[in-house]
């Protein structure tokens, strides 16, 4: 209940700064058009139907089991992006958002809504299905998914480029030179990580491991959302992105920590433009540092051979004290082939001493695919993409799965086979209507959760993407 009373008031402040700008303006010069222009409403609806076929199992079954069982499964997430222009270079935004449904996973329920017997996303570190993220429960839920302020600063005289209404971009002159500060609840990969390929589960790849640097644990709560303040220094051929965020009080949780004395996320990241082969390419360069409650995997399996591990709640996910430590480094590159399309180029590592907190079990993670438009059999708006992934885990991480530890998204009962999870990916996007796309989506993933004993799994899904 308090989270709800804090959203609406979040929600009455916005709608409060809105009428409050609407009426100074009709005050001013009762120039309606104007104020109506000073607007940016978009909406966008997807749904994902995903299913994987029977599998080999391993003989044995953890907390967080992939079933070996066919099984099939819904998400559904809706998003209204409300903005409005606030004086010269600021905006407000405001995303209202519904989830709900779950990714394929252990199911020991007939019941879509008995949270308390399965987890909307377990048994793959690169999970299939990157909508399943913003879901923190299989019920439909309405919350307030960002709520930011955005401030543009130019630098000089530099020439500006005029960005049109788009979901989370009001109409107004963009300066080649400046300084973007950004404060509010937000999902910090809006601002970082981006890559014109492979980004948006929406309409890219599905993957998580290919939507984002697998092993950045970046900060956010079970739906993908923080609280941040972050500053971009942006020019014409480079940037340099600064932020520091929030982190969940417990791993995968819901509630943000606002202890940041004790707990915080720090990322920082380099972009860099170049040419190859005559066209322009974009090359990123990543190191976050996360401080929360997390304990060490040597702890955590050290309490599980002893016979002393807890269990309510699970010390892997909320730690006894502050204190741990997660740090680690990522580099993405994309390369435009014109009208074709593109490739792409991701690797990350991190420490992997201490427990996932936030986004996935991965600790280090290579990526490679290709985006390919629909130019050349003049269908211009659809597009094919192709890519691989290759994750891995520390050997930390390795022994504590091994002992019969479970994480918030992976947990076997054992790992006497530890293998890389390798991941292939295949879509074809095509555009039914002006607003309307459907995505056929083929996974096959080796090693479901470093497993070697069990799978390959084959997946085949679904997507219905409306957005305008």
């Amino acid at each position: 209940m308090l989270h709800y009373t804090k959203s609406l008031r979040w929600l009455c402040l916005f709608l409060y700064l809105l009428t409050g700008s609407v009426q100074a303006q009709q005050d001013n010069n009762n120039n309606y058009l104007d104020s109506l222009q000073k607007w940016s409403l978009h909406f966008q609806f997807t749904t994902i139907v995903q299913g994987h076929t029977g599998f080999k199992g391993a003989g044995y079954d953890g907390h967080n089991t992939l079933s070996a069982q066919a099984d099939t499964a819904l998400s559904v997430t809706t998003t209204l992006f409300l903005g409005r222009r606030l004086w010269r270079g600021a905006a407000v935004y405001l995303n209202p958002e519904i989830a709900g449904g779950r990714g394929v996973g252990h199911r020991n329920s007939q019941s879509p809504y008995d949270e308390s017997l399965y987890a909307p996303a377990v048994g793959i570190a690169g999970f299939p299905n990157g909508e399943t993220f913003r879901i923190g429960s299989a019920r439909p839920a309405l919350y307030v998914a960002r709520f930011y302020i955005e401030q543009i600063i130019p630098l000089g005289k530099s020439a500006s480029t005029e960005a049109e209404s788009e979901a989370n971009q009001v109409k107004e002159p963009i300066p080649s030179s400046r300084l973007v500060i950004t404060a509010g609840k937000i999902s910090i990969a809006d601002i970082f990580d981006n890559n014109a390929y492979a980004h948006d589960p929406r309409s890219q790849f599905s993957n998580w491991a290919l939507m984002n640097m697998g092993a950045w644990d970046y900060p956010a709560n079970t739906r993908g959302y923080t609280w941040s303040l972050a500053v971009e220094y942006i020019r014409p051929t480079y940037a340099i992105r600064a932020a520091a965020s929030l982190m969940p009080i417990t791993a995968n949780g819901n509630v943000l920590d606002w202890n940041i004395n004790k707990a915080n996320a720090l990322t920082v990241e380099f972009e860099q433009k170049f040419r190859l082969l005559r066209r322009a390419g974009t090359v990123r360069l990543l190191a976050f540092r996360n401080v929360t409650r997390a304990p060490t995997y040597i702890s955590a399996t050290q309490l599980l051979q002893a016979g002393t591990y807890p269990t309510d709640p699970p010390y892997i996910l909320t730690g006894t004290h502050y204190g741990g430590v997660k740090y680690g480094v990522g580099l993405n590159a994309e390369q435009p082939l014109g009208t074709v399309g593109g490739l792409f180029v991701r690797a990350s590592w991190n420490n992997g001493q201490t427990a996932t907190w936030a986004f996935t079990e991965i600790d280090r993670s290579f990526t490679l695919g290709a985006y390919i438009g629909g130019t050349s059999w003049h269908r211009q708006n659809d597009a094919v993409g192709i890519a691989v992934a290759k994750n891995g885990i520390s050997t930390e991480h390795a022994a504590f799965l091994n002992a019969g530890g479970s994480g918030f998204m992976l947990g076997d009962g054992s790992l006497p086979n530890y293998k890389s999870e390798n991941i292939l990916e295949f879509f074809y996007k095509a555009r039914l209507a002006h607003t309307l796309y459907l995505t056929a989506d083929y996974q096959l993933i080796q090693n479901p959760g470093y497993n070697g004993d069990r799978g390959p799994v084959n997946l085949l899904a679904l997507r219905t993407h409306v957005e305008f």
